[in-house]
């Protein structure tokens, strides 16, 4: 398989496996080609862990010392969980792995909830973030695509029989393809490529396929990355 990402080079790596249990895929994205990478999501435990994590924080640093950019992974529940939580896990991600961006997830589609993320995402650029990524998982209001709120909107995640009948709305065109990434699971190999090519026809600059599957498909290495062709 020599499927790669999608055309302008970048993929989004939802790298949700311990690298003590599969330390192989740690290595493979450590040995990808930077340019070839948006970032690399980390997320030890829904976020950055309550106690730090000696193997965890190795590995990251084996990233991050490739020249990948690091972003961490925080659940904002659709705007539930209070904003001092949100804030405290981009703050310890800081301080234990030095990203330099962050991966809000379940994050609201909602308009009524813009002031919220818009609270999130200008604390994360005080904390030093310079890349802000909101996870809606689907097409949020257009108004999360304002100047000044995420630098990218994941506006899709989901399986690959979802994503073949996922339909764009109008308003995403009027927004560069470097703002939008589409992240699909369970891809069957054989359709590894007909996924690479729908990113790209459905003007996603970002993108990620994989082959797994179930509750944490994001412990398997994206098509185009995977060891046997680092080798």
């Amino acid at each position: 398989m020599t499927t790669g990402p999608t055309p302008d080079g970048r993929l989004l790596v939802p790298l949700y496996v311990h690298p003590a249990v599969d330390p192989a895929a740690w290595r493979a994205i450590a040995a990808a080609d930077p340019g070839r990478i948006s970032a690399v999501v980390l997320n030890l435990a829904d976020g950055p862990g309550e106690t730090p994590d000696g193997v965890f924080a190795e590995a990251a640093e084996e990233l991050r010392s490739a020249g990948l950019p690091l972003v961490g992974y925080t659940d904002t529940d659709y705007g539930r969980r209070p904003h001092a939580a949100v804030v405290a896990d981009i703050l310890t991600y800081r301080q234990r792995h030095g990203i330099t961006g962050v991966y809000f997830d379940q994050v609201s589609t909602q308009p009524g909830a813009l002031t919220h993320y818009r609270r999130l995402a200008t604390a994360a650029r005080a904390a030093g973030c310079g890349t802000v990524i909101f996870g809606h998982g689907e097409h949020p209001d257009p108004g999360y695509a304002e100047v000044g709120l995420a630098d990218l909107l994941v506006t899709f995640e989901g399986n690959w029989d979802a994503y073949r009948e996922m339909t764009l709305p109008l308003w995403t065109g009027r927004h560069a393809a470097s703002r939008f990434c589409h992240l699909v699971y369970d891809v069957p190999a054989e359709h590894a490529e007909d996924a690479t090519a729908l990113i790209a026809a459905r003007r996603a600059g970002v993108g990620c396929a994989v082959p797994g599957a179930g509750e944490n498909p994001w412990c398997t290495l994206p098509y185009g990355l995977t060891a046997a062709e680092l080798t």
